[in-house]
């Protein structure tokens, strides 16, 4: 017999896959957790539902979460991650000997436990002694947070249940005096395509404009995301994405990704005409005013 899991996307579009053994169910204090075996795209987790990772395309969001701005700040030292339970972002940081400190905040211990008996191609970075992990809210643990950190990067659930928090003025208000005076922030921004996560992306945006100097968006082809096309925020205090990368120095390090390069670094802020449309509609909308009309 056939085993499928489905997640919709909207009411009227959802994405199946096969799969051949369901590894995992549980219920932690915050989700469901699950983790299947697919023929196709290897191991998938899932919580409460809806796919944060499978094993054949995850490099391309943990890639471009940590690459983009590791080729723009030249002198990361202190690291903050929000979320990320599933380690691929400690993976790819591990290619920075220059960090000095990596603080993980992750709201729940399940993911972390889950992931690191399930998902070894991702959670393999457990054992850097840069590391500390916190078992804790990322937006309670960002208050207390002053001109800690080079470089937060938000690695949050949807917009709903225990990733909410993380896309509220307060939170990006608390991430910019956080950081120091030229720190940068990234953040998955959700996707342009279906309305309501178009509405939550350009929430985002607009409270992202509201605390940051510079503020871009960026994008990726991410096949098992909901349409396929995923956005990134860029924000920071002092260096521009693109006129500050330093492609030279980034290629000397011998890195080998699999999707991030120099030349897509740049390509990757050369929005749509659709997305440049939202974002700039919401650019200069009062707080108050209703997304969904």
């Amino acid at each position: 017999m056939d085993l499928w899991f489905s997640e919709y996307h909207t009411q009227d579009v959802r994405l199946s896959f096969r799969v051949d053994q369901q590894l995992c169910s549980l219920q932690s204090d915050f989700q469901r957790i699950d983790v299947f075996s697919s023929p196709e795209l290897g191991r998938i987790l899932a919580l409460d539902g809806f796919v944060m990772l499978t094993e054949k395309d995850e490099f391309i969001y943990h890639e471009m979460l940590v690459h983009i701005p590791m080729a723009v700040h030249p002198h990361v030292r202190d690291v903050l991650i929000i979320g990320g339970g599933d380690g691929g972002i400690l993976r790819e940081l591990k290619c920075y000997p220059e960090i000095e400190h990596i603080d993980l905040v992750e709201i729940d211990e399940e993911v972390i436990e889950v992931s690191k008996k399930y998902l070894p191609f991702t959670a393999c970075g457990y054992d850097n002694p840069r590391l500390k992990v916190h078992a804790e809210d990322g937006l309670k643990y960002i208050r207390h947070c002053e001109n800690a950190y080079d470089l937060i990067i938000v690695d949050s659930t949807d917009p709903f249940g225990p990733g909410e928090g993380l896309f509220t003025r307060e939170f990006y208000g608390n991430c910019d005096r956080a950081l120091r005076d030229d720190g940068i922030m990234v953040n998955q921004h959700e996707s342009p395509f279906y309305k309501n996560d178009a509405i939550a992306m350009q929430r985002a945006h607009k409270r992202i404009v509201e605390s940051f100097k510079i503020s871009r968006v960026y994008q990726a082809h991410i096949p098992t995301y909901p349409s396929g096309h995923w956005l990134f925020g860029f924000a920071s205090k002092k260096y521009h994405p693109i006129s500050d990368l330093g492609a030279k120095e980034w290629k000397s390090r011998g890195i080998q990704a699999r999707y991030y390069n120099t030349n897509l670094h740049r390509g990757a802020f050369a929005l749509p005409v659709y997305v440049q449309e939202l974002l700039e509609n919401v650019e200069n909308v009062d707080e108050t005013t209703d997304l969904n009309a």
